[in-house]
């Protein structure tokens, strides 16, 4: 039975929603229900405890009882939430763009620490298919140096991104945004100019199966990356170098399977293959690329 009066404690609820969900064998419901609760009540973080004896509002918890069907009916707890966490930024996110991932805090990790290693340090960084903004975005609160410049052919994405900069507060003056596919975006004025471009592009083969909850909410677009997963990374790749200023980077999260096809098309296209590094279970997943 799901909570429909305002007689009813936020503690109450959150005990009935976290046996619905577990009912429906959603994984971690405990984990889930709290996270819906403190979004439909308003008390998050260490507010939450105080919030369970307060009582729920008939606004409210229709509210939650909304959100908790579209979990049961298979959409991720993300896009239910409407936003998600990455390296400290709340992002707002929706079925336009993928979910932010640990494995792409690791490729914003290593982005990061590549700036910081150049001297001085910053530089000019493009986020190529930037969805959500969520790399692009950490490295400019992260790295004060650093000039960022997104770019996504999806205009719904770009709308996503737009509205995260809009949250990104002082370093967002150092963020632009432009649409279109990949180097295709970006203005001629910055050719030879890019420190570091970086993307997490589609890299799942057309065929290749994923689970419903991704198959069914997430966008295509920005998952099927042609019949072996790579026709995005050919181009990054291909069309680096004349984008790239002298020792400039390129930092692609892919598959730990693309990595030996990878390698061989960045050397193919005039890049030394600097390293390939680990996501944080251990499997390979970052390539990273330097200009001669």
């Amino acid at each position: 039975m799901s909570p429909t009066t305002g007689t009813v404690t936020w503690g109450a609820i959150a005990a009935e929603t976290a046996h619905r969900l577990e009912r429906a064998r959603v994984a971690g419901a405990q984990v889930q229900a709290r996270r819906l609760v403190e979004q439909a009540s308003g008390y998050e973080g260490s507010e939450y405890y105080r919030g369970l004896t307060q009582a729920a509002t008939r606004g409210q918890a229709a509210r939650l009882d909304s959100m908790v069907a579209r979990r049961l009916a298979g959409q991720p707890l993300q896009y239910v939430l409407g936003r998600w966490g990455f390296r400290g930024l709340d992002l707002i996110v929706n079925p336009s763009v993928l979910i932010p991932r640990p494995e792409t805090e690791t490729l914003a990790g290593l982005l990061i620490a590549e700036l910081e290693r150049r001297d001085p340090p910053g530089g000019l960084v493009v986020d190529l298919g930037t969805g959500s903004g969520a790399v692009g975005l950490a490295v400019a609160a992260e790295c004060k140096a650093a000039q960022v410049v997104l770019t996504d052919v999806s205009t719904d994405a770009l709308a996503v991104a737009r509205a995260n900069l809009a949250g990104l507060g002082r370093a967002a003056v150092r963020v632009s945004v432009y649409q279109g596919s990949w180097y295709e975006a970006l203005p001629e004025c910055l050719a030879s100019t890019v420190d570091v471009v970086v993307s997490n592009p589609p890299y799942v083969g057309d065929e290749d199966a994923l689970p419903p909850e991704v198959a069914g909410w997430e966008p295509a677009l920005a998952l099927r990356g042609g019949p072996d997963g790579l026709d995005g990374t050919r181009r990054i790749l291909a069309g680096a170098s004349r984008w790239l200023s002298s020792g400039g980077s390129v930092l692609l999260e892919l598959s730990p399977d693309q990595m030996g096809t990878a390698s061989s098309l960045a050397r193919a296209a005039g890049l030394e293959v600097e390293a390939i590094h680990p996501d944080l279970t251990g499997r390979d997943r970052v390539l990273q690329c330097r200009s001669r």
